[in-house]
């Protein structure tokens, strides 16, 4: 019995190292087709062939909050998961990640934007502003952030930075607006809290707060 096992181990050896052999080869022959593949994709765009921008084209220069970054983006990838996973500003919040919701908002040159709705590669030369470019160098909250802060207008504060951001645009246009304006300007941005009225005080504040800067 055990010389009959033992010959059958020793025919049965050859024919697994054989298969194990034979897989190996098929995957160094996938990696080689793989590489060879992506070469010449590679060999084609050197050469001059034409694409689309944000379709062939990965690594590219934002500008966001008054500094160039570079950054690796895919083609269908949104400003808000490029801001909050690849520069690491976790200041815009994604809640609905659908453009409900508001929680997400940016200012594109100078414009309120829901951040999960926009493409990266379509802010490409346009300055994009988050939450956390909005204090001074110094490190002064904007006038805004301060009024928020005076009257207390947040409860857990998930939406906060899309209120703000969302403010500060609309009194690019309406510096001196009345709280029905303001809440009329703002009604893109949701509060899962519904604090509304002390958040409409809060902002209305920051309003004023802006508008005595500019005086002083």
């Amino acid at each position: 019995m055990s010389e009959k096992a033992g010959s059958k181990t020793g025919e049965d050896a050859p024919k697994a190292v054989s298969r194990r052999n034979f897989i190996k080869g098929v995957i160094t022959s996938g990696v080689a087709v793989s590489s060879a593949s992506y070469l010449f994709r590679a060999s084609t765009l050197l050469h001059g062939q034409q694409f689309t921008a944000g379709v062939g084209e990965r690594l590219i220069t934002l500008n966001v909050n008054g500094q160039q970054r570079r950054v690796d983006v895919m083609k269908q990838e949104t400003l808000a998961s490029t801001l909050r996973y690849k520069l690491g500003l976790t200041g815009t919040k994604l809640g609905c990640d659908r453009a409900e919701c508001g929680s997400c908002t940016v200012l594109i040159d100078d414009i309120p934007y829901y951040s999960c709705s926009v493409l990266t590669h379509n802010v490409r030369g346009r300055k994009v502003l988050t939450i956390e470019g909005l204090a001074s160098a110094e490190g002064t909250l904007h006038p805004v952030q301060q009024g928020v802060i005076d009257e207390q207008g947040f409860q857990c504060a998930f939406c906060m930075s899309g209120f703000i951001m969302t403010t500060v645009g609309y009194l690019k246009t309406n510096s001196n607006p009345t709280r029905q304006e303001l809440a009329h300007g703002i009604s893109g941005c949701l509060c899962r809290c519904q604090d509304y009225d002390k958040i409409l005080t809060a902002l209305m504040r920051g309003a004023e707060n802006l508008r005595r800067s500019k005086l002083g």
